[in-house]
């Protein structure tokens, strides 16, 4: 009888810990915000590395087309004039592919004994949005090759020279469209950020071009060969 009293009873209910519940609110508000920081951390890398790779870029492209011209110019045995910024196309050409822009990189072919103003516009290509051919205050003394610092100026020590064009000849060398040897140099860079500095010079006698990149910032700020 006992027995059956004892077996008859329900068992207390037991007590969940707060532990066993799940996490408490003080606890979900520290997950959020360390996610949320890793968040704003991850973005900001993300937005460096995207303004790292448009600066390589635009470097990349100014060389390519610098060089894919001269090449182009030797193998054809032809003149190829390669025009940087606003108002750099041959005088009188025309320029089915858009008129250049001051981010533009255009070339011409201008076949030997014609008028310039026959020149073809066979390509065209700008800059990233955010990256233009200029200077920035903060840029050392010392320019890549002892070439000034202009931000466009292909004819060093020509007077009345055309500064914002290459024009390759048959034999690989550089000259401008009055026949003047063309040695030079582009910056280019995105406005207010030293680190994205970049340069080309070239030799006219050889054709030959040098890309170049700014290392460190302020006055430990120099030139290196890229």
């Amino acid at each position: 009888m006992m027995n059956d009293q004892y077996a008859s009873r329900k068992p207390f209910p037991q007590r969940r810990s707060a532990r066993a519940s799940g996490f408490s609110l003080v606890e979900m508000l520290i997950v959020v915000s360390v996610l949320m920081i890793l968040a704003g951390i991850t973005f900001i890398s993300y937005q460096t590395a995207i303004k790292s790779i448009r600066t390589s870029n635009a470097f990349n492209t100014v060389l390519q087309q610098i060089r894919v011209a001269r090449e182009n110019a030797i193998e054809k045995r032809e003149q190829y004039i390669v025009c940087f910024g606003s108002g750099s196309a041959p005088t009188g050409a025309a320029t089915p592919r858009g008129v250049p822009g001051a981010r533009s990189i255009q070339i011409f072919e201008w076949p030997a004994g014609a008028s310039l103003s026959t020149a073809v516009q066979i390509s065209s290509v700008d800059l990233p949005y955010d990256i233009q051919f200029q200077t920035l205050a903060g840029f050392p003394a010392a320019t890549p090759d002892g070439f000034g610092t202009t931000a466009i100026n292909f004819d060093q020590g020509i007077a009345g020279g055309i500064t914002n064009q290459i024009m390759f000849m048959p034999d690989g060398s550089a000259h401008d469209t009055n026949g003047n040897l063309n040695s030079g140099i582009i910056f280019m860079a995105r406005s207010g950020d030293l680190t994205s500095g970049r340069a080309i010079t070239l030799f006219g006698g050889s054709g030959a071009s040098r890309g170049w990149r700014l290392s460190g910032s302020g006055g430990t700020a120099k030139w290196v060969v890229q």
